[in-house]
C-alpha cells in the first residue's frame, strides 16, 4: 500500500478526520498550538503504531506491560512500523551522556582496553608487561647481541645475577623483611649497592633514607659455546626460567637483572660494576610501585564499580556543604547565626553546651552577628577544634537526669558532612542537602574515573580528555588515530574507530558539533536530545519505518536548519515515512507535503484546513500558516494589534506608550565582567534594562553559559536568593538601577505526575475549589474545599489517588499512562462527583479548556483574570486539567509565564526566559511578543535566549554570540538593534536576518 490511510481519527479535539499520507514522504503537520497536530501524529498514528506492537509479542511478555488503549480513530491502514522521536523523552539519569546515548563511549571503552597505553598515575611512566618466556627470550637475545658487539662480553662473557627487588626507592628499616627473607633461604641481598651475607647479619637501616633491597636469585655465566650447543642453550634457558620464576614470587610485577661488568674473568662474589635491567610481567612502576591489571571495557565505564572514581561514585561532581549556605551573617550563633543548627541551639541542648564551651575556649562571641567574627573564629566554629576534648555536663532529654561526657567538638561542616554520609533517613538527607552545593570531585577532577584508568592513552590523550574535545574535534583526533599504531593495534582499532567516526558523523550531520561526547544528558534540551537520537535513528539504517518527530528544530539556529532537513530526507530516501510536527519556515518550506490544522485551538480545532505541497500551502485561502509563508501577513504589525487590544480595557494605555518610550531612552543596564563560564572568553556584557532583549547566536556559541549559567546565578546572589551554580565564572556585576524580583521562566515540567496541571500551577484551581464548597450540596454535606481536591484522603478515588491514570512501566519503551478503571479518569470519588456548579461537577471543570473556563467563569472576576493570563500566551486551548507530562516544554514554559502574569508587577523586574518560541506557531509567537513587550512597556526587563528570526526580529536589543559553537564560539560578535546587527557581517544571525529581510 502506497499511503497511510487514517479513517474517523477523534483523539482529543480531532474531529473524525479522514485522511490519506503517502508513504515514503517527508510529511509536515503545521499549524496552531493545540490545533491537533500532536492528536493525529504522536496520539494517534504513533500511539496506534505501539499499541499494535505489543499486541504482536506473546502473551507471556503482553503480561508484563499492560494493555494499551486503542487510540479514538476507527481504523488505520498501510500502518508500518513506529519510532516516536519527541522532545520530552529527554535522560533524568546524571550518568548518561552524549558518548553513553550515541555508543560513541562504548566503542571508546573497547579501543583503550584493547590498544591503549598504560602510564603510571603517579610519575607518567609507560607501563609495560611481558610473559615469564617472553622475559626469558628477551634477556637470550641481548646476550646474542651483546656477544656480536660488547667487547667486555666477548672477552670475560656475558655475566649476569637474577634478582628480585622487593624494596625500591621506599623509605623504612626493613628489619622484618630481612628476617623473612633468611627464613625463607635467601642469604644474598644487594642493599643500595651494597652486598650482605643474611647469615652473618641483619643489616641496619636508616628509617628516613629511601633504600632499595634486591634478593640475589641466581648468578649464571653463559659462553659462547652455551649460544652454539642447542642442548646447552635448551638447559641454560631451563635455568633461567625457574630463577624468573622464583623472582617474581618475591615481587610479583617485575625481575631484575643485573649485568656484571667487571673486567675479571669469573665472577666476583660482590660485583662493582653493573648495569640494571627490569622485565616488567605486569603493567608496573618499580619507581612508585604501582601495578594495574590487563584492561577491559568495564574498567574504563564510570557506570561500574570497576571504573568509577570511588569518591564520587563515577558523577563527577560531589555535594558539599556551602559556607554560604549555612551562615546568616546577619545574626549571632544563638540568634540563628548558624542555619541548619538554628532550631536546636534555641534550647537547652547538649550541643548547644559544647559549643558554648568551645566558644568560650576560643574567645568566640556567641551574641555578636557571625559576620563581625574574625575568619579563624569562623573557621573554629564551621570546621572544629582536632583532638581537644571538653568536658559537657547536660541534661538527658529521657529522663532530665544531669550527664557529664567528654567530647571532641568536630565542626558545624564536617557533622553535616558525616550525618548526610552514614543517614538511611530520606528527610534528614533532603534537609542537609539545602545547605550542600555541588562541586567538581577533588580526587577526579570531574573526569569520572580511577586515576589508574586516567593514565591510559591512545595518542597521548586519556579517555577523558578525548571525551571533553566538542564533536568536531573528537572526530578529527579520532581519525587520526590509525596514524599513530603499530601494525597489531591497527588491526584490532580499525573497526572500532569506523564505528566512533560514523556515530561521529550523524551528530556532525544534525548540527551538533559543538557538543562533548562528555556533556551530561540532563544538560541537554529537549530539541539537541531529539536531535542526538535521530542522529542514532540513521546509524540503524532501519526502512519500511514510520519516524514521528516534534519539532526537531528546537534550539538550532537558522544556519544549521538546511543540516537538519538534509538528514530528514536521508531518513526518507532510505525508505521511511517521516512525520514531522513542526513550525520551522525553512522545514515546512522542505517537505513533500504539509498538513495545516486549524483553524483555531482546541475545541476550535482538530481539522485539517489545507494540504498540499508547500507552493499549494501559500496560495490556500483556508490556511492559517500560507500567508506568514508567503510574506502576506507580518507578526510586527499583529504584535502592535494585540497589544492595542491587550491594553484596550485598561485605562494604563497612554501610560503605557509613555513608560515605553521613557524605558528606551533612560541608559539603565546590568553590566556582567570577565565571564568565563566554560567555553566564555572573558566577557564584558551590558544588558539594558526596561527592555527586550534578545541573546542570539549559533548552537553553542555560549547563550546559556552567559545568560542562565552567569548572569542568571549573579543575579540570585545579588537579591539574597539561594542557587546552585559552581562553575561560575566572573568578576565583577554593575548594576545602575534597582532591581527587586528576578524570575527565570525556563520549559522544566511543571510537575512531574498527573497530579500537576496548569490549574493547580497557576492557583486558580484553589479558588474553583472554594467556589464549589459554598454550593447548596456542599454546605448539606459538610463539605470543605478540601473535599475536592484530588491530592487528600476523601474526596479522590484512592484506586488511582486522585490521578486519574495509572502509570504502566513499559520497561524498554516509555512509559504509558491509561485511563483510572475505577473512576474512569475523573480523579473522584462519585459523591463529590454529584456535587454541580451551573450544571458542571468538578471533574468538568478540569476537562474545559482554558477558553471554556473563562466563558462559564465570566462572573467571577478573581477567577476569570487568571484564565485570561492563560489566554494571552495564547493557551486558550489547554484543559485546565491537562496533566503535567503531556504538557510540551513550551507549553510548560508558558503557564508560568502566566503565572506570573496574574502577580502584581513592580516594575522593577527581570524576566529571563530560555527559548519561549518552543512549540509556537506564527499566530502564537505574536501573543508572546505582545505579553513581552507589554511587561517591557510597564518598566520591567526581559532577557530571552531565543533563535526564532521571527521572534528575534521584536526585540529591542540583541546580543549576539559566536562566531561558531564549542570553543569557537564564547565571544561577542555584535551588539544592538536589528538593524545593526543585519549589517554586522561577523554575525551568522545578522546575515540570516538580511535572508529573512529578502
Amino acid at each position: 500500500m502506497d499511503f497511510l490511510s487514517i479513517h474517523g481519527a477523534r483523539e482529543n479535539n480531532l474531529k473524525n478526520i479522514s485522511v490519506d499520507l503517502p508513504k515514503n514522504k517527508l510529511i509536515v503537520f503545521t499549524g496552531l498550538s493545540g490545533s491537533g497536530k500532536s492528536s493525529l501524529a504522536m496520539d494517534t498514528i504513533y500511539a496506534e503504531g505501539q499499541r499494535k506492537y505489543v499486541e504482536s509479542l506473546s502473551a507471556y511478555a503482553r503480561q508484563f506491560l499492560g494493555e494499551l488503549r486503542k487510540p479514538d480513530v476507527d481504523k488505520i491502514d498501510g500502518l508500518s512500523p513506529s519510532i516516536a522521536i519527541d522532545q520530552k523523552t529527554v535522560s533524568h539519569n546524571p550518568r548518561s551522556t552524549v558518548g553513553t546515548i550515541t555508543e560513541i563511549y562504548d566503542y571508546l571503552r573497547l579501543l583503550y582496553a584493547r590498544v591503549g597505553i598504560a602510564h603510571c598515575p603517579e610519575c607518567g611512566a609507560v607501563l609495560t608487561s611481558q610473559t615469564i618466556d617472553q622475559v626469558v627470550d628477551g634477556l637470550l637475545a641481548k646476550v646474542k647481541r651483546e656477544y656480536a658487539s660488547d667487547k667486555i662480553v666477548q672477552k670475560f662473557g656475558f655475566r649476569f645475577m637474577i634478582t628480585a627487588a622487593p624494596i625500591s626507592g621506599r623509605k623504612g628499616e626493613y628489619e622484618q623483611v630481612f628476617m623473612n627473607l633468611r627464613k625463607q633461604g635467601w642469604n644474598v641481598v644487594r642493599v643500595d649497592g651494597e652486598y650482605i651475607d643474611l647469615k652473618m647479619m641483619l643489616p641496619q637501616l636508616d628509617k628516613y633514607k629511601q633504600h632499595d633491597i634486591e634478593v640475589v636469585v641466581d648468578t649464571l655465566s653463559i659462553s659462547k659455546n652455551v649460544l652454539d650447543s642447542e642442548n646447552l642453550l635448551k638447559e641454560v634457558r631451563s635455568r633461567i626460567f625457574q630463577s624468573v620464576e622464583a623472582a617474581l614470587k618475591l615481587q610479583p610485577t617485575f625481575v631484575r637483572i643485573l649485568e656484571i661488568r667487571d673486567k675479571v674473568l669469573g665472577i666476583s662474589a660482590k660485583p662493582s660494576a653493573v648495569l640494571v635491567n627490569d622485565y616488567s610481567v605486569t603493567k608496573s612502576c618499580k619507581q612508585c610501585g604501582i601495578s594495574v591489571p590487563d584492561f577491559e571495557p568495564r574498567d574504563f565505564s564510570f557506570n561500574s564499580p570497576h571504573g568509577a572514581c570511588p569518591e564520587c561514585d563515577g558523577l563527577g561532581v560531589i555535594k558539599k556543604i556551602s559556607t554560604e549556605g549555612i551562615v546568616d551573617g546577619k545574626r549571632s550563633i544563638l540568634a540563628g547565626g548558624i542555619m541548619p543548627y538554628a532550631k536546636m541551639l534555641e534550647r537547652d541542648s547538649y550541643f548547644r553546651r559544647l559549643l558554648e564551651m568551645v566558644c568560650e575556649d576560643h574567645s568566640v562571641s556567641i551574641h555578636t552577628p557571625v559576620s563581625m567574627l574574625t575568619e579563624g573564629k569562623l573557621d573554629l566554629i564551621l570546621y572544629g577544634t582536632g583532638e581537644q576534648k571538653y568536658k559537657v555536663t547536660y541534661y538527658s532529654s529521657q529522663d532530665g537526669t544531669e550527664r557529664s561526657l567528654h567530647a571532641k567538638y568536630e565542626g558545624i561542616i564536617p557533622n553535616l558532612e558525616r550525618r548526610y554520609k552514614e543517614t538511611n533517613s530520606e528527610f534528614i538527607r533532603t534537609e542537609i542537602e539545602k545547605f550542600m552545593t555541588t562541586v567538581s570531585c577533588p580526587t577526579c577532577k570531574g573526569n569520572r574515573l580511577k586515576d589508574i584508568v586516567l593514565a591510559v592513552t591512545v595518542s597521548d590523550k586519556n579517555i577523558a580528555e578525548l571525551c571533553d574535545l566538542t564533536i568536531k574535534d573528537f572526530s578529527d583526533v579520532v581519525e587520526k588515530f590509525p596514524k599513530d599504531l603499530g601494525v597489531k593495534s591497527l588491526a584490532i582499532a580499525t573497526p572500532v574507530v569506523r564505528e566512533i567516526l560514523l556515530r561521529s558523523q550523524f551528530l556532525l550531520d544534525v548540527g551538533l558539533e559543538y557538543l562533548t561526547v562528555s556533556r551530561t544528558a540532563t544538560t541537554l534540551s529537549g530539541g539537541e536530545a531529539q536531535r542526538i537520537r535521530l542522529a542514532s535513528q540513521i546509524g540503524t539504517g532501519l526502512s519500511g519505518v514510520i519516524y514521528v518527530l516534534d519539532e526537531p528544530s528546537i534550539g538550532l539556529h537558522a544556519r544549521d536548519q538546511h543540516r537538519l532537513i538534509t538528514t530528514l530526507k536521508q531518513l526518507r530516501d532510505l525508505g521511511n515515512t517521516v512525520i514531522v510536527v513542526e513550525h520551522d519556515r525553512d522545514t515546512i518550506l522542505s517537505a513533500d507535503l504539509v498538513v495545516d490544522f486549524g483553524k483555531g485551538a482546541g475545541e476550535h480545532g482538530g481539522e485539517i484546513i489545507a494540504m498540499g505541497s508547500p507552493a499549494e500551502i501559500m496560495k490556500s485561502k483556508t490556511s492559517v500558516t500560507g500567508p506568514y509563508l508567503a510574506g502576506k501577513k507580518s507578526i510586527a504589525i499583529e504584535v502592535e494589534k494585540l497589544m492595542k487590544e491587550n491594553f484596550s480595557k485598561n485605562k494604563k494605555l497612554n501610560a503605557f506608550l509613555a513608560t515605553r518610550q521613557l524605558a528606551r531612552q533612560a541608559d539603565r543596564y546590568i553590566e556582567i565582567s570577565g565571564a568565563k563560564t566554560h567555553n566564555l572568553k572573558d566577557l564584558t556584557v551590558k544588558f539594558p534594562l526596561g527592555k527586550f532583549v534578545c541573546v542570539t547566536g549559533v548552537s553553542g556559541s555560549g547563550k546559556s553559559s552567559l545568560v542562565v549559567e552567569t548572569l542568571l546565578p549573579v543575579l540570585k546572589k545579588t537579591l539574597g536568593l539561594r542557587t546552585d551554580s559552581p562553575d561560575t565564572v566572573f568578576k565583577n556585576l554593575y548594576v545602575s538601577d534597582v532591581v527587586d524580583k528576578m524570575l527565570y521562566i525556563d520549559q522544566s515540567p511543571i510537575g512531574r505526575t498527573p497530579r500537576s496541571n496548569p490549574a493547580t500551577y497557576t492557583k486558580v484551581f484553589d479558588d474553583i475549589r472554594e467556589l464549589f464548597a459554598q454550593t447548596k450540596d456542599s454546605k448539606v454535606h459538610g463539605y470543605t474545599a478540601s473535599r475536592f481536591s484530588f491530592n487528600l484522603r476523601g474526596g479522590r478515588c484512592e484506586a488511582c489517588k486522585g490521578e486519574g491514570k495509572i502509570k504502566i512501566e513499559m520497561q524498554f519503551m516509555p512509559d504509558v499512562y491509561i485511563d483510572c478503571d475505577v473512576c474512569f479518569g475523573k480523579r473522584y470519588v462519585s459523591e463529590v462527583l454529584e456535587v454541580m456548579y451551573k450544571g458542571k461537577n468538578i471533574s468538568d471543570v478540569l476537562n474545559m479548556s482554558v477558553d471554556e473556563a473563562a466563558g462559564f467563569f465570566s462572573e467571577m472576576s478573581m477567577i476569570r483574570e487568571k484564565f485570561e493570563m492563560l489566554q494571552q500566551v495564547g493557551l486558550g486551548y489547554l484543559k485546565l486539567g491537562e496533566p503535567a507530562p503531556m504538557l510540551s516544554g513550551g507549553e510548560a514554559q508558558r503557564v508560568k509565564l502566566s503565572a506570573e502574569l496574574g502577580r502584581r508587577s513592580t516594575g522593577k523586574t527581570i524576566y529571563i526566559l530560555d527559548e519561549p518560541t518552543t512549540g509556537l506557531h506564527f499566530a502564537d509567537i505574536e501573543k508572546l511578543v505582545a505579553v513581552l513587550k507589554t511587561l517591557v512597556a510597564t518598566g520591567n526587563s526581559v532577557f530571552v535566549i531565543e533563535h526564532n528570526l521571527d521572534f528575534i526580529k521584536e526585540a529591542d536589543y540583541l546580543i549576539d554570540l559566536g562566531p561558531e559553537g564549542g570553543n569557537g564560539g564564547g565571544e561577542v560578535v555584535a551588539t544592538g538593534t536589528v538593524g545593526d546587527i543585519r549589517k554586522n557581517p561577523r554575525s551568522w544571525t545578522g546575515k540570516m536576518l538580511k535572508e529573512l529581510e529578502i
